[in-house]
């Protein structure tokens, strides 16, 4: 087998020497020999297909941490994941290129219609939620938790949209910044303190009646950050149509807050996705029904 040094491999697999230090201590590409005397990185020509695949990868846009992901897959598996990312990126980009659109226009005095906004009561509702800080990366792992805990309890179901589970965001999660998010599940209220008591990871607390106003985002399990975005400039424009100042919004009381609705329609099976939306709480007399 046809052995290299590092530079050498470097040149022919269009990375860099730095890039396969990197993923060598990543685990990604080891190198095939280290000198035990030099500490020098010697690879092998068989090694340079995944070295190109890594660079193609990372070419695209793939980070990191789903490279490790399908490095571990056969060439099919790895097929079908890579398209599935994709697909992903493509929805990605065509939000954030509305979400351009959006801020462009309000920059130059024009309106533009980015989502149709509705408003609905909401009456009290005892609530079993997990609360907790996280980053932009940590936000889908919290809500995984947070489903797999009810979906174990078998916790019992209030139909219709005033028992959907719904997740707050008391701060603005992006790739700058973290915040606090809270996942809750609606229960009964008769049964709150008991099912309290059986699901100990979650806090029981009562969100008061009030008005909200959202908008529709469809089908999906996942809310893109240009989607959130542009579902918040939405309802902040229509906020100004309606004469509704910030003070009216979202914060007031401490228990009410921005949120995404998941409400799943039945038949609820393991492949089911639920059907979302981008609400804001605001005062019950801030704006005519």
């Amino acid at each position: 087998m046809e052995e290299m040094s590092i530079g050498e491999f470097a040149r022919r697999s269009r990375l860099s020497p730095k890039a396969l230090r990197l993923y060598d201590g990543l685990g990604l590409l080891s190198p095939a020999r280290v000198d035990e005397f030099s500490g020098y990185r010697y690879y092998e020509s068989a090694q340079l297909e995944a070295a190109r695949l890594i660079a193609t990868l990372r070419h695209v846009g793939v980070p990191l941490t789903i490279v490790r992901e399908l490095l571990a897959l056969d060439p099919a598996e790895m097929a079908e994941q890579l398209t599935a990312f994709w697909r992903k990126a493509e929805t990605r980009h065509a939000g954030q290129r509305e979400l351009v659109t959006a801020l462009v226009y309000r920059l130059t005095g024009r309106n533009t219609v980015m989502y149709e906004v509705m408003s609905r009561e909401m009456p009290q509702r005892s609530l079993l939620c997990l609360k907790r800080n996280v980053e932009e990366s940590g936000l889908w792992a919290l809500g995984k938790e947070f489903i797999a805990i009810i979906r174990d309890e078998r916790l019992p179901r209030i139909a219709g949209r005033e028992g959907a589970t719904f997740c707050i965001y008391w701060g603005w999660v992006s790739a700058d910044s973290d915040g606090p998010v809270e996942w809750c599940k609606p229960v009964p209220d008769a049964q709150a303190e008991e099912l309290a008591a059986q699901v100990p990871e979650l806090t029981l607390r009562v969100e008061p009646a009030h008005r909200e106003a959202y908008v529709d985002l469809g089908p999906g399990g996942q809310i893109d950050p240009a989607q959130f975005q542009l579902a918040a400039e939405a309802l902040r424009s229509w906020a100004d149509a309606q004469g509704i100042d910030d003070k009216q919004l979202t914060l007031t009381p401490e228990d009410l807050g921005v949120r995404i609705t998941y409400l799943a329609r039945p038949p609820v099976t393991e492949t089911s996705v639920p059907e979302c939306d981008f609400a804001v709480p605001f005062a019950r007399d801030a704006v005519s029904a």
